[in-house]
């Protein structure tokens, strides 16, 4: 079978061009606002000397920057639970250094502990002096009932979202790169629910909108839609309305046929930005998108970017099941074989 899609894991109105700005603050806004906000006037040897300070909240993702390296992971389990001198050890403990993103799914986190999640990941972020990935992952009729099947209903999900944006704005200072629900997008001409998912992430998007928040909506991946379908599905979102897109979450693609992706992405939607999952695509995809096998770790994130593409990420989790196929767990389940296989060239 062609590679069709990733597995990934498992409302407010809009307040206005206020919450717009919350929501993708133009480059010109930014630095209008940093200037007005941050300028230091020093006098010195009798010369006006203009110093322009920054927070990392009003500065987008790019390469280079200082991600999370979350401490309660599967692989930190993992690493201290397994023997020692084994390869599923070493794996483990490789992947748990390394910046990930943290996952909210309402099946782990629902309604009324979500937000201490998110506060907990936010303050972890601070304690490091680094950015947080956030995965949002709570759509109703998630993944069109296939390996991820599950999320909220119509009615609970739009208040599961502003407890999570809640937290974001409560937070002081830092900058959170939040992915808005994995496959929701590219998979809706599929689930045959394109209007509903359209109302639903943008009144997710607008209850998440907070300062120093860069929300990506799913952009698909390089041999799913075509450019063009998927540019006017990111429309029908409002993609216009966020930082962008993000793709290949959960998949395997080689990293410079996502840049070229993005690039043609975000020629049809002038402004967006892109971010792309590079966890698990070290050797390209063979045409499967479930547990295919002899993978490898693809580029650590933030390493990767450029004028469209704000950065690369770790989105998928190396070492968990992609779902019951080519022998691996339920999604999300901690496989140790996988574990192995990817870090072989590393750990």
């Amino acid at each position: 079978m062609a590679d069709k899609r990733p597995t990934a894991r498992g409302s407010r109105p809009s307040a206005g061009a206020e919450k717009r700005w919350e929501r993708s603050p133009s480059r010109l806004t930014v630095l209008v606002t940093a200037i007005v906000g941050s300028v230091l006037t020093l006098a010195v040897a009798g010369v006006i000397v203009i110093a322009l300070t920054f927070s990392p909240a009003d500065r987008a993702p790019t390469p280079g920057i200082r991600l999370v390296v979350n401490t309660d992971t599967a692989a930190v389990e993992a690493a201290d639970s397994t023997a020692e001198g084994s390869a599923e050890k070493a794996a483990a403990a490789y992947l748990a250094q390394q910046p990930t993103a943290s996952w909210l799914t309402p099946e782990a986190y629902p309604i009324g502990s979500v937000g201490p999640r998110v506060r907990a990941l936010l303050d972890e972020a601070h304690a490091q002096s680094a950015t947080a990935t956030i995965v949002v992952y709570g759509l109703p009729e998630r993944d069109c009932g296939s390996f991820s099947a599950g999320g909220l209903s119509p009615g609970e999900y739009p208040a599961w979202t502003t407890e999570i944006g809640d937290e974001l704005r409560a937070d002081g200072g830092g900058r959170t790169i939040l992915i808005l629900e994995p496959d929701s997008l590219a998979l809706a001409p599929e689930c045959g629910n394109e209007a509903a998912r359209f109302s639903q992430l943008r009144a997710a998007a607008d209850a998440l909108a907070s300062p120093g928040t860069y929300i990506y909506l799913d952009g698909g991946h390089s041999n799913w839609l075509p450019a063009q379908q998927m540019a006017e599905l990111l429309r029908g979102a409002g993609v216009e309305d966020v930082r962008g897109f993000v793709t290949n979450v959960s998949n395997y693609n080689a990293t410079d046929r996502e840049i070229d992706y993005a690039h043609r992405l975000a020629g049809l939607l002038p402004g967006a930005h892109a971010v792309i999952d590079t966890s698990r695509n070290g050797s390209g995809s063979d045409g499967q998108w479930c547990n295919p096998p002899d993978r490898l770790l693809g580029q650590q994130g933030g390493t990767v970017g450029d004028d469209v593409v704000d950065a690369n990420l770790w989105v998928k989790v190396p070492g968990e099941s992609d779902g019951t196929c080519n022998g691996g767990p339920p999604a999300g389940t901690w496989w140790p074989e996988a574990a192995v296989t990817l870090t072989r060239e590393v750990r």
